[in-house]
This record gives structure tokens, sequence and C-alpha cells, in this order.
């Protein structure tokens, strides 16, 4: 068998890996000196913008592109170096080819990433913030070109991508430097509302937290079936959600103490049962409308006291006549 062929063959690529390998080693050393230039643009653009007072997402924003872009471009020049016969000419020209397959492949990646570029321009929220989408609830940990993840106030991390958060609503918890916060109290029908209402403000005034100036408020806001509920509200500084449950706490045992040492009812919801057989005579009457029944005319059904009291008579009656009928 004639292998000289394949010998030749062999020893034709090996030559052909011996001419292109000085370009080879060429581009990789200047890929790698891309790498190190990329960090530094990147470490250079950080402390530019952190010199000029700019936010942190605009900081990150900016030093990601300049990393990126100066990766782009160490490709560009390592791959026109290891294959001299490509150039950016026809890279755009085979982007023209398949820029529309690719466009439709990376579609929602191209998407979060220019949801997450406009998140990090525009700033509805910015590192630390404490946001709330949907179910999820938590702190800002980043805000990444594709997704921005949160701590979620149980620990654990939430993952969601940019452009659902671009496009629906999002509650920033920390947006402003104060939150309201407000709870239901009930009284008594029988409790003076007056004094509730001032011993309520007495004490959310009088707990650590609440701020003096907006003055906290206590506002009648409904007569429900077993109390009158005042809405207690009062503003606390910073929002942040362990603020928001310390003074909760605080809050509501001040107020629940104040109202139970001055006599104030804190009543609970309560039904009452009526069993029909155990009601007044007329139960069952419809002439009488009870229940809701209707009034009628002309023939009705008697009531059950009435019935009840018929068989009775009717049984007497019955004992009556068969006690003449024994004989003695």
């Amino acid at each position: 068998m004639d292998f000289s062929i394949a010998w030749q063959k062999m020893i034709q690529m090996g030559r052909d890996f011996m001419s292109v390998l000085p370009n080879l080693l060429i581009g990789i050393v200047v890929f790698v000196g891309f790498i190190f230039a990329a960090r530094g643009v990147r470490s250079l653009v950080e402390r530019l913008v952190q010199n000029r007072g700019e936010s942190q997402s605009l900081k990150v924003l900016l030093s990601r592109l300049s990393y990126v872009l100066t990766l782009i471009f160490g490709i560009l020049v390592t791959v026109t170096i290891m294959v001299p016969s490509f150039t950016p000419a026809s890279l755009l020209s085979a982007l023209g080819v398949g820029g529309v397959a690719i466009g439709f492949a990376f579609k929602d990646i191209f998407q979060n990433f220019l949801a997450g570029i406009l998140l990090l321009i525009t700033e509805p929220f910015k590192i630390n913030d404490q946001i709330k989408y949907k179910d999820f609830e938590g702190t800002v940990e980043t805000i990444q070109t594709r997704a921005t993840t949160i701590k979620t106030y149980d620990g654990r991390r939430v993952v969601i991508p940019n452009a659902e958060l671009f496009i629906n609503a999002v509650t920033v918890n920390t947006a402003y430097d104060k939150r309201r916060l407000q709870y239901d109290i009930g009284i008594g029908y029988g409790d003076d509302i007056a004094q509730a209402r001032q011993l309520i403000i007495e004490a959310m005034k009088g707990v650590d937290g609440v701020m003096a100036d907006p003055a906290p408020e206590a506002l009648v806001v409904e007569l429900a079936g077993s109390s009158v509920n005042i809405r207690a509200r009062w503003w606390i500084n910073p929002p942040r959600r362990a603020d928001v449950m310390d003074a909760q706490d605080r809050v509501l045992e001040a107020i629940k103490n104040t109202l139970t040492a001055h006599g104030i009812d804190l009543p609970f919801p309560t039904q009452q049962i009526l069993w029909h057989d155990q009601t007044e005579a007329t139960d069952g009457d419809r002439k009488s409308q009870r229940e809701g029944w209707p009034a009628g005319q002309g023939d009705v059904p008697p009531s059950r006291a009435a019935v009840r009291q018929k068989a009775q008579l009717e049984q007497a009656a019955e004992t009556g006549e068969q006690a003449k009928n024994t004989p003695e």
C-alpha cells in the first residue's frame, strides 16, 4: 500500500501551519495585550466618572461598555493578524447576510441588553434600592446588561430580565427619603371617638422614629359590623424594610397599651345565630314578616308554636275521651 500521497499531504499541512504560526503567536500576544488594555480603559473610565460625581449606575454602564468595545476592537485586530485575508469589510458583508437570522435567534438577548442600558441611563432605581416587582420584593444587588438581581428579605436571590423591569410597573420603596405607614384600629361603638383618636395620636408621637413633620394622624375610615375603624398614619425616615417593620412594631404596641390603659374597647368580630325552634311564638308566621318572609293574605302557614299548641290540645282531648270511655 502506497502512503506517499498521504505523507505529502501531511508535510504540506505542516508547512502551511509553520507558515501561519508566527501570525498565530503574534495574534495571541496582541489579544492578551488588548485584554489588559480593556481592563485599564475600564479602570480609567471608572475613575473619571467617579471624579465627576456621576451616579453608580452610569459608572457601571460606561465602564462595561468601554471594556466590551475595547475587547471587540482587539478581536478584530487579532483576527486580521492571524488571517491576513480577513478585513472589516468582509465581516460587515457576512453580518449583512446573516443579520436577520442572528436578530431572530438572539432577539431576547438584544432586548434585555438594550433594556439594561436604558435602565442604567434613566435610573428608575439604583443599586441598594429596595423595589417590588410582582411577587418579588428585595434589595437591588446588581444591574447587569442582561438582568437585574435582587436579594429578598428572607435571604434569596431573584434574577429578573431587564426587559421585564423596563416595560412593567416597579415599586421603588426607597425612592424618597421618607415613607408613610398606616394601620386600622377598631374601637367599640360605645367608646368616645374623639378621645380614642387623641390617644392614638399621642401614642404615635411618643414612639422613637416617628416623624413629627408630617405629624401623625388618626382618621375614622369605616363603621364596621363590630367596631368603629380608625386609621393611624405616621411617617418614618429612612423608609427601608427593617425600619418599616421596627416602626410598625413599636407604634402598634404603644397604641394598644395606651387604649387599654384608658379603658377603650378593642372589640373582635362577633356573630349572633338564631335557631327557629328557640324563638318567640310568632316564629314562622309570615303575616308578621319575620326573617324577611313576605306578608301574605288569605291562607298562610301557621306558626310552629300554633302547630305545637294544637297538637298538644288534640292529644289532651284524646286522652280525656279515652278516660271517659274506660269502665271503672
